[in-house]
């Protein structure tokens, strides 16, 4: 006991000595009665984004409350992801860089470093001399969240969650007010959902889309079920998934969802990304917890996750990323992790009570997860050793006995509007002209199921494609359709198809959303006017002069080349019949389709990949390849190609620009009609890295 209170101790210590916003100020939290009858902006919400919006109201002079239906705010950038996902961090602007400004003045300070030297640690999102901190520990970011409502004194009410049946009334197009579970009412003039489930949208009677939508929905290729795209976290042995190996009779293990993947490639679903905790764990063993082995623990639920070890998969199934003080924010990776594949189906739509159940569902998953993998003599020494060095920490979380308060929503309902953002924005195909903040990260989704087939498992879902420069969100996708509600506003369950929204949902971008939002429902408010309908030039004026970023005017790089943007026939590196160890990457452009494979320099002589095209009808064909030069490219790639002639080797220098631009032409080859292997690559005695993109068989006119 007296360890415990002179941990207690020396960590309050900590907190009144380090920079001067952790002397324990915390935002003006109110109590029901303290209400005033009515508020210019209600922000219900106490993420990220909804803080962001608070603050912003507030600096525009009206009056604001802010709503978090739980007892920690900062959402996600408090519970647990440290690891800030950017893209680029010339994108951010406003408060969001204000608020790792923050983070940097205070990691700037030598008391703020307990169980390391500043110099020390080192993070890869940190570079030269920026100010800004972009990896921290869960309890600076809340401090920090908490500091910033408290010097503007902006009232917060904590533990008062929307009434999901009767939460919303009103009169024609307008919200008039809203109720909380416990009768309590709340008026407004504008209204702002910054929740991750999008529950006042709801309410509201709003459209909303839970789901993958198909590809064809909005003209995209990477949205519906991905079976050829899912390569990373991904089983890379032969897993059998039945209770009883080898009979499918005595039923699917349990994380395995069923028998095939329910649909073909670009079919719409009712799935969304698989969640998580973010774990924050330590190696300092003074700092740490031990693992628990929940109470319910189900040995069967970790027996796939043992199989694997034992097929030969040897990678250690989490990724730690460091944070300061010896801490880590922890994420998926790999085949089985901690990604809760195929249980969060019911979440956005389910009330409070179901919601609760999968919740303690997912804390239960990962918490004997972990202890398996600590604990469990059937998992690889090398890899227990990992579990047994790195352990949840005593200092944060310490109301959740070290567990974070926030699952991590990946996704949940997504706003439909007049403008939804696709993967088309993304990659700068098209354009928003009412911009309100930009997008820069990858379109990322986690995997959304574990099927079997053929006696085997594999993942569905995982989606990692490069964007190619920064790209505006429109305005329209943050607001509802003016019919549906006039003076309502959604920065963070905001209108995006699902592939776009794994680009556009990250915690720096909803900050400048939600700073965006608030902007707006002020300006609404001054011209008493719908949020449709303000002036989108007064908007995009005031959003410049708060140091929001709407332009990307830095370098650029070109857009990938469109697979049916091309003439004859294509064969994508995907759909080609690859050897094992290629890696994946869009690094480089420009690309066909989602980018190009290459061999990393290393183990020459064992990869290829060969082209396998179907001729409509014998003839001459030009024979054209795609790479991507680069200094660092192999200077003898071979490519061989097999023509009705016989069999010819090119030998290309991928470190010069392609001969016609952006293909290389190999040459004019005759082709028989049928399916037929056409091209192979090597990297048989090549110097430099070997990139493998596209084919393309164009037909030759006869005179």
């Amino acid at each position: 006991m007296l360890a415990v209170s002179t941990k207690i101790i020396r960590f309050t210590l900590i907190l009144i000595l380090g920079l001067g916003f952790l002397n324990l100020a915390v935002a003006q939290e109110i109590k029901p009665e303290q209400l005033k009858s009515r508020y210019d902006v209600v922000v219900y919400g106490g993420t990220s984004g909804g803080i962001a919006a608070a603050i912003q109201a507030d600096r525009m002079g009206k009056s604001v409350l802010l709503i978090e239906p739980g007892t920690h705010l900062g959402g996600l950038s408090s519970g647990g992801l440290g690891a800030t996902d950017i893209g680029n961090k010339a994108a951010i602007g406003g408060i969001a860089r204000e608020f790792y400004g923050r983070l940097g003045d205070y990691y700037s300070q030598e008391s703020s470093w307990e169980y390391q030297k500043q110099d020390e640690y080192k993070s890869r999102r940190s570079k030269g001399a920026e100010s800004e901190m972009w990896t921290f520990e869960p309890h600076v970011a809340e401090a920090t969240f908490e500091k910033m409502l408290s010097e503007q004194a902006i009232p917060v009410l904590k533990q008062q969650r929307l009434d999901l049946k009767q939460g919303v009334k009103k009169e024609q197009a307008r919200i008039a007010s809203i109720k909380m579970e416990s009768g309590l009412v709340i008026s407004g003039n504008v209204f702002i959902d910054a929740t991750y489930e999008g529950d006042l949208m709801a309410v509201a009677g709003v459209s909303y889309h839970v789901g993958r939508e198909s590809n064809d929905t909005y003209g995209e290729s990477l949205n519906g079920i991905q079976t050829r795209n899912a390569v990373f976290h991904q089983f890379i042995k032969p897993v059998d998934p039945y209770v009883v190996p080898g009979d499918p009779q005595s039923g699917l293990l349990p994380g395995v969802q069923q028998e095939g993947p329910g649909g073909k490639d670009g079919d719409g679903d009712h799935r969304v990304q698989a969640y998580c905790f973010r774990m924050c764990t330590t190696d300092v063993p003074e700092n740490q917890r031990e693992w628990v082995k929940p109470e319910n623990y189900d040995p069967l639920r970790y027996e796939l996750l043992l199989r694997n070890f034992e097929a030969g998969d040897l990678r250690v199934p989490w990724n730690p990323v460091l944070m300061p003080n010896r801490k880590t924010d922890t994420n998926n990776n790999f085949a089985i992790s901690t990604d809760n594949i195929g249980m969060n189906y019911e979440y956005p739509d389910a009330d409070y009570q179901k919601r609760e159940q999968i919740i303690q569902e997912h804390l239960t998953y990962q918490q004997g997860l972990m202890w398996t993998l600590a604990n469990d003599p059937r998992v690889p020494a090398e890899v227990r050793k990992q579990f047994q060095t790195w352990k949840p920490t005593k200092d944060e979380f310490q109301d959740r006995a070290g567990w974070p308060f926030q699952l991590y929503i990946r996704e949940a309902r997504r706003l439909i509007s007049e403008y939804v953002m696709t993967e088309k924005n993304c990659m700068s195909e098209l354009v928003a002209e009412d911009s309100v903040g930009l997008g820069a990260y990858t379109m990322d989704s986690h995997n959304q199921q574990r099927y079997a087939v053929n006696g085997k498992t594999l993942n569905e879902g995982d989606v990692q494609v490069g964007v190619p420069n920064p790209y505006p969100i429109s305005y329209r996708s943050i607001r509802p359709k003016k019919e549906e509600c006039e003076n309502l506003l959604i920065p963070v369950a905001m209108a995006a198809s699902h592939i776009a929204y794994g680009s556009i949902r990250m915690e720096p971008v909803f900050m400048v959303l939600g700073q965006s939002a608030a902007t707006a429902a002020c300006q609404s408010i001054d011209a008493g006017q719908a949020v449709q309908d303000i002036d989108y030039t007064q908007l995009r004026k005031k959003l410049i002069a708060d140091k929001q970023v709407l332009v990307w005017d830095g370098p650029r790089r070109e857009p990938p080349i469109r697979v049916r943007s091309l003439s004859g026939i294509v064969v994508d590196d995907r759909d080609a019949r690859s050897s094992l160890g290629w890696k994946t990457s869009s690094a480089s452009s420009p690309y066909v389709g989602q980018g190009y494979q290459h061999d990393g320099d290393t183990e020459k002589g064992e990869r290829e990949i060969s082209f396998t095209a179907d001729i409509p009808q014998t003839g001459l064909y030009e024979v054209r390849v795609y790479y991507s030069p680069g200094s660092n490219r192999s200077i003898n790639t071979p490519y061989i190609v097999t023509s009705s002639t016989g069999t010819k080797e090119i030998v290309v220098n991928q470190k010069q620009q392609p001969n016609h631009g952006k293909y290389h032409l190999l040459g004019r080859f005759p082709f028989e009609q049928g399916k037929r292997e056409v091209l192979r690559i090597t990297n048989q005695g090549t110097k430099g890295h070997v990139v493998v993109d596209a084919l393309q068989l164009v037909p030759v006119k006869s005179d």
